[in-house]
């Protein structure tokens, strides 16, 4: 009800300006009884995955709540599970304003923001501080001007940074806003990569006495031998998950909507059945040994279906979440 009276407000702000808006409301909110206004009685049905337990499958996507501001807001709507992020070691602007868009027509965003955020220092601080009861998931990433030959050291640093304080970690491989950053996707990049990852996992778990499985975020805009390729270098070194996938660089569906020639990534309802093809397709070179959560368009029941039917054993929402609103969580969870 509250949201159904704010949307047509929003939508009428630019799209940046209104995101920033809400996530300052929603942390205004949660540290005030108001909270309960954004609550909602969602169905327990609990799911194991990479070895946590979620009181059910339906988690936010990362990217909406970067430097994990509203985190208790995000639980009271329902999501067993937040993904923060993508974070870097140092705070960083990202790319030029406008950066944000909207297309209306297909429900969809096109963004090239820029992995803008406050800094990993700053969110380990806001995860300390957290009352969520969650699970909460912090998707990490370089900064822009770490050279893509010394990539591995920002996210060791990321990693080592959250380790004590996250539920998992996302590698963020696959942001098209990122230059070069997609190319740690393939081969010897991706293999060399997940080799420096997987031993500071190890020495972080006997520093802690705590696992914290490592999952990997892919891009849409792969070929299948890629993907046959990313799976069997997944598989080899023992990574918990795979986040399928990120926005896409295709315009194919939204050929000549609003704002259809911005560069960036895609994200939304366009997004509904590449990602789930995606899905199929690692489902069957994983089987079963490597998780996956399923993300892209996912604005319905229906769709939220076809992609556990397609092998995945988690869900993350973000645009269908502003388009449609907290209800979509509850609607989701009740008749999974």
């Amino acid at each position: 009800m509250l949201y159904s009276l704010l949307k047509p407000l929003l939508l009428q702000l630019d799209a940046e300006y209104a995101h920033d808006l809400t996530i300052k409301l929603l942390r205004k909110v949660s540290e005030t009884p108001l909270l309960w206004l954004l609550r909602q009685r969602v169905a327990v049905k609990p799911v194991t995955c990479m070895g946590l337990n979620f009181k059910n499958p339906v988690g936010l996507a990362a990217g909406l709540d970067k430097n994990g501001e509203a985190i208790e807001a995000f639980g009271a709507m329902g999501f067993a599970f937040i993904e923060v992020g993508t974070v870097t070691p140092r705070a960083q602007d990202g790319q030029a304003r406008p950066r944000l868009f909207r297309i209306k027509e297909a429900e969809a965003f096109i963004n090239r923001l820029g992995f803008n955020n406050l800094g990993v220092d700053y969110l380990v601080e806001r995860l300390k501080n957290s009352r969520y009861d969650g699970i909460i998931g912090v998707n990490i990433g370089k900064n822009a001007d770490t050279p893509i030959e010394q990539a591995h050291d920002d996210y060791l640093h990321c990693l080592q940074k959250v380790y004590p304080y996250a539920g998992y970690v996302v590698l963020n491989l696959s942001s098209p806003n990122t230059a070069a950053l997609r190319s740690l996707q393939y081969g010897a990049a991706l293999d060399n990569l997940l080799t420096v990852i997987k031993a500071q996992q190890t020495a972080l778990q006997q520093q802690h006495g705590r696992t914290v499985p490592i999952a990997i975020k892919i891009a849409p805009d792969l070929e299948i031998s890629e993907i046959i390729q990313i799976a069997d270098t997944v598989l080899r070194h023992q990574i918990d998950g795979v986040i399928a996938t990120n926005s896409t660089l295709d315009r194919q569906l939204v050929r000549g909507l609003s704002h259809c020639n911005e560069q960036g990534g895609l994200s939304g309802r366009p997004l509904q059945q590449r990602s789930t093809q995606i899905i199929t397709l690692l489902a069957k070179e994983l089987q079963g040994k490597t998780a996956i959560i399923g993300v892209g368009g996912i604005d319905s029941l229906t769709a939220a279906r076809e992609k556990l039917q397609a092998g995945a054993t988690l869900l993350q929402l973000y645009s269908s979440l502003i388009y449609h609103g907290p209800a979509l969580v509850k609607h989701i969870i009740a008749h999974l």
